[in-house]
């Protein structure tokens, strides 16, 4: 059961997670601007392309497998009261907070009302910081602190 459940856990991270990490990361190259921040470089933008990634940003909800998996995962295995499990599971609800409150109506906001560019530099703040989250989780599912791996 252990094997199944760690399993499904690292494939829907794999096919949830990974594919929103990457939609956030490139949606504000792609995204409307109504002129270019002075002295920058014009950049070929496409409202098209910036609507899909933003299309499968939205997906992420399917994401909330990952962790209910692990959840599922740490109590079959009698560790949900490890240091580093609920560490990793509040990074989580981070993560998950910052693509449904910030990230997601960020992006539609740049979609519907084009800006200067100014709003995409803080989406990408913000982004990197969603994808930052996830690597600390990744780093603590595999060196697990604590534990008599080594």
């Amino acid at each position: 059961m252990e094997s199944l459940l760690l399993s499904v856990h690292v494939v829907a991270g794999i096919l949830f997670v990974g594919p929103v990490a990457v939609t956030t990361s490139l949606f504000p190259r792609y995204a409307p601007v109504t002129a270019p921040a002075s002295g920058a470089t014009q950049v070929e933008r496409s409202i098209h392309a910036a609507r899909v990634l933003h299309r499968i940003t939205r997906y992420g909800v399917l994401a909330l497998a990952v962790p209910l998996v692990g959840l599922v995962l740490a109590s079959v295995q009698g560790r949900t009261s490890e240091v580093w499990v609920v560490v990793a599971m509040v990074l989580t609800a981070l993560a998950g907070g910052l693509l449904a409150l910030q990230i997601a109506p960020m992006q539609q906001h740049a979609l519907t009302a084009p800006g200067d560019g100014d709003h995409l530099r803080r989406l990408g703040m913000v982004t990197g910081l969603f994808n930052l989250l996830w690597v600390v989780v990744v780093v603590l599912m595999i060196v697990r602190p604590g534990s008599d791996y080594v």
